[in-house]
């Protein structure tokens, strides 16, 4: 008879989960939200355990599999605008390191129980998700390099108020003001209205006119690739956190989307 420790099984296949869950965030390219894969992770370690108790056989069936996934995609990837894309490459990394794992008991002569191995070693896991891993990001190179990329959260206080962006540290960033010389975060437009004044004209110059009693307010001059010399209106916020780390930037407003695919709504400067 075998025997099956519920606690090793439950950690076992929540670390499994959530690794899983972190690769397709990576692969997707979205920023990584691991509060949600670790609840996303919990739900399915739960199902695991459920599934291998006496009467509860039913669980193991297509359908129900097919349900979890999708309920463990929506927990991890719900808010992304891109949830479906993020749901397919949860499902076929999963996919890829189920068969990885079958594979590799298989060759050490480990038996299934229930069509599930639940007695494999951790070098076995270890080894079939770093196979899986080179595999997946063998298949995904674009999505896997644009991964790499270090997307944080940025908080903007100014005004008295607080945006969250996402934003891209972008080693290419060396925009910096010539008087203070403090490095600039650039942001999209949109993404700050909540703290610019109402009514903002968004040609630079005659923004600068409408708020020129203001304090703490300038024009920046920039190169772009379209423009090779463009001004960008820019104010000197309160404070801009970087995930939990203060920085002493100004911000720039960019007066069109930084990512056409909205994976990131602002620009940091390099580190």
């Amino acid at each position: 008879m075998e025997v099956i420790y519920v606690d090793s099984l439950f950690v076992l296949d929540l670390v499994i989960d959530y690794c899983l869950l972190l690769l397709s965030g990576r692969v997707s390219g979205v920023v990584l939200r691991r509060g949600r894969y670790a609840l996303a992770a919990l739900v399915g370690a739960v199902y695991a355990v459920c599934m291998l108790l006496p009467g509860m056989a039913w669980l193991g069936s297509t359908a129900m599999k097919l349900a979890l996934g999708v309920l463990m995609a929506l927990i991890a990837f719900g808010s992304e605008t891109r949830f479906w894309r993020c749901a397919a490459v949860f499902f076929a990394v999963s996919a890829l390191f189920g068969g990885a794992v079958f594979a590799a008991s298989l060759l050490i002569g480990a038996e299934p129980l229930g069509g599930v191995f639940v007695s494999v070693s951790l070098r076995v896991l270890a080894l079939s998700f770093g196979v899986c891993y080179f595999a997946v990001m063998l298949l995904f190179q674009r999505q896997g390099r644009r991964a790499a990329r270090e997307i944080q959260t940025a908080q903007i206080t100014f005004r008295s108020k607080t945006v969250a962006l996402r934003a891209l540290r972008d080693t290419g960033n060396a925009l910096s003001d010539p008087v203070s010389g403090r490095a600039v975060l650039v942001a999209e437009r949109d993404a700050l209205l909540p703290l610019l004044p109402p009514d903002l004209p968004e040609n630079p110059t005659e923004a600068i006119v409408r708020i020129s009693g203001e304090s703490g307010w300038r024009l920046l001059s920039c190169r772009t690739v379209d423009t090779p010399h463009a001004l960008l209106l820019c104010f000197r916020p309160e404070s801009v956190m970087v995930e939990g780390a203060r920085e002493d930037v100004l911000v720039a407003i960019a007066p069109h989307r930084l990512s056409a695919d909205g994976d990131y709504q602002a620009l940091l400067p390099a580190p």
